[in-house]
């Protein structure tokens, strides 16, 4: 699957434009600043129905603009796919695929895969544990419709349990039967969520090794826990247990909510001392390996957007990261950088087709591309 032209009409600092890809490898370089960033969030909207970088849609139209538009052109398992968004300023936002509107946006999410790595993925890595679960639920939940509905409802069936704590806090009484209720459906849920994300880290782990061990030439072990209390006992069990504590403190202290996912380099949590390069490493690994989930679930190639991904990487590990893409088990890629040597490593090694564009101040130009 890939896009081949994408048009844009007052998309933050893209004023217009309207570009065709190569099939497999596409470069912006340009300054910071420029909009090569923002030309990757707009693939990523037509993928996902959202910015990346914007979560509130009126602030990806161009200042002092009352509308935006993005299109773009697609081939998608022997079919051509037209994608339309539109959006004017304090109004219903229009998705569209061949010319016929979604009722619900939901509906669009999986038809066209995509996975991007941008230098504030590092919250994965740094950030707090609700970073990595979200990581791992969207992980699952993409193509598990299933999974998605038992965490929609245990978390309904938290909300209602925090709710009744808190009531019986406020009021000074309470009762042991209402709560039960709510507890019934956390073990419920959170036993089936529980195992689905063990089975799925379990999976993940050999990937994200495989290439950690590839871009670090196989220097530094590292390794990937699931952290969960339910490891430490009968959840139904543990809800009883600390119920006390749950009284006093008004919320739900135990349960699937409270997951991690522990990363480790040698005996100690990268995020305490791993250096800059290691993180950035584990990130891009943990990012291939989504990308081959992915791959695997949707029976096609997602289409990999590489945002500045080379910036505190040593040398060594920037020609293994080339080398990687390089590789024809990736399909289409977009990488940024201001950097163009960078740029032409990643051309030397490339043997198929490939476009460089020039992105200065909103505006993209396609430009020699002749391999040095």
């Amino acid at each position: 699957m890939h896009i081949e032209h994408l048009s844009l009409v007052n998309y933050k600092n893209l004023k217009e434009v309207d570009v065709n890809f190569s099939s497999n490898l596409n470069c912006f370089i340009g300054n910071n600043g420029a909009g090569k960033t923002n030309l990757m969030d707009a693939i990523y909207y037509l993928s996902f129905c959202k910015s990346f970088l914007n979560s509130i849609d009126g602030l990806n139209i161009t200042h002092d603009e009352e509308f935006m538009v993005i299109q773009g052109k697609y081939q998608r398992l022997d079919s051509e796919e037209s994608i339309y968004c539109g959006l004017k300023r304090s109004q219903k936002k229009h998705f569209k695929r061949n010319k016929k509107e979604y009722k619900k946006l939901a509906e669009h999410i999986g038809l066209l895969p995509l996975i991007i790595i941008t230098p504030s993925d590092i919250d994965l890595i740094m950030g707090g544990s609700d970073e990595r679960r979200k990581f791992l639920d969207g992980l699952i939940s993409q193509y598990d419709q299933v999974y998605l509905e038992q965490l929609l409802r245990y978390n309904r069936a938290l909300q209602q349990r925090n709710k009744l704590l808190k009531e019986f806090a406020a009021n000074r009484y309470f009762n042991e039967e209402t709560l039960e209720v709510w507890n019934d459906q956390l073990v419920l849920y959170g036993k089936q969520i529980h195992e689905k994300r063990v089975e799925y880290i379990q999976k993940l782990q050999p990937v994200f090794q495989h290439y950690y061990e590839l871009i670090s030439s196989g220097k530094e072990p590292i390794e990937m826990m699931h952290q969960s209390q339910l490891y430490d006992g009968d959840f139904k069990e543990l809800l009883t247990e600390t119920l006390p504590k749950d009284r006093m403190i008004q919320y739900t202290s135990v349960g699937i909510h409270k997951d991690d996912i522990l990363f480790k380099i040698g005996d100690y949590p990268i995020k305490k001392l791993g250096s800059q390069g290691q993180k950035k490493t584990y990130l891009v690994a943990l990012k291939l390996a989504q990308f081959d989930f992915i791959k695997q679930m949707a029976g096609m190639t997602p289409i990999l957007l590489l945002d500045d991904i080379f910036d505190k990487l040593d040398k060594n590990r920037v020609e293994q990261i080339v080398k990687l893409v390089a590789n024809d088990h990736f399909g289409q890629i977009f990488i940024t950088d201001t950097n163009r040597e960078h740029l032409d490593q990643i051309i030397e090694a490339e043997e198929a087709d490939y476009k460089i564009f020039v992105i200065n101040e909103g505006t993209v130009s396609e430009t020699n591309n002749e391999k040095k």
